[in-house]
């Protein structure tokens, strides 16, 4: 573990629920007088704090040092990942939070379920717990979109990954793209996506989703 988050790391006395973290207080039994580093991923710096008293149900710790210490990707990736089963997004998403990818909006695509509904709070849980342990100082941006057009009004310079003879490479000025959901883009999202710039991946094999989106990612950031 690289930090420790708390939305209020910064405040000069940290109020922390010896619950909420248990695995600090008694798995690893940190005691009165060590010092940790916290994050509230809102901002760049890194927070040291020193335990000053640890009680049944709250911890308190005072602040002694601040860095700035900013861990972002070299690059700015926007992806917009059309909807699949959220336990398959769920798994896949700390690999995009290790890659570097800025933002995801998760669009729902003609061929997405509609009945596929996004937990918002677990999201962001799962990429606290992932920037916790590849220590990046900022979360993902994460929103829902309705659908492809409005996905494409927003985004309007957006790349499509599809099959294609332009193949995505590490080197291709790509900033946003959009990777379509199980089954593809039906023909109207095809149609709506035409005149916007698509790049295929190398590789001659049908990919699931969530394949897809980390080989894209991977090709942009790594």
């Amino acid at each position: 573990m690289q930090f420790v988050y708390h939305a209020g790391a910064g405040e000069s006395i940290l109020k922390v629920d010896t619950r909420e973290y248990e695995h600090i207080f008694k798995v690893r039994r940190i005691s009165v007088g060590e010092k940790l580093h916290w994050r509230n991923l809102e901002d760049a710096f890194i927070y040291e704090y020193e335990i000053s008293q640890i009680g049944k149900k709250e911890a308190l710790l005072e602040l002694i040092s601040k860095k700035e210490l900013p861990l972002l990707p070299s690059k700015v990736l926007h992806v917009g990942w059309s909807v699949v089963d959220p336990k398959i997004i769920e798994k896949t998403l700390p690999m995009l939070n290790e890659l570097g990818v800025s933002k995801i909006s998760f669009v729902y695509a003609e061929f997405s379920q509609k009945n596929h509904k996004l937990d918002m709070e677990r999201i962001k849980r799962i990429l606290i717990n992932s920037s916790q342990q590849c220590g990046r100082s900022r979360l993902i941006q994460i929103e829902v979109l309705p659908n492809v057009q409005s996905y494409m009004q927003q985004y309007p310079k957006s790349y499509i990954l599809d099959f294609s003879q332009t193949k995505l490479n590490a080197t291709s000025d790509v900033s946003s793209i959009l990777i379509g959901p199980e089954g593809g883009f039906s023909e109207k999202e095809r149609n709506l996506l035409q005149n916007q710039p698509i790049v295929g991946l190398t590789c001659n094999t049908i990919l699931r989703s969530e394949t897809a989106v980390v080989a894209a990612a991977s090709k942009i950031l790594a």
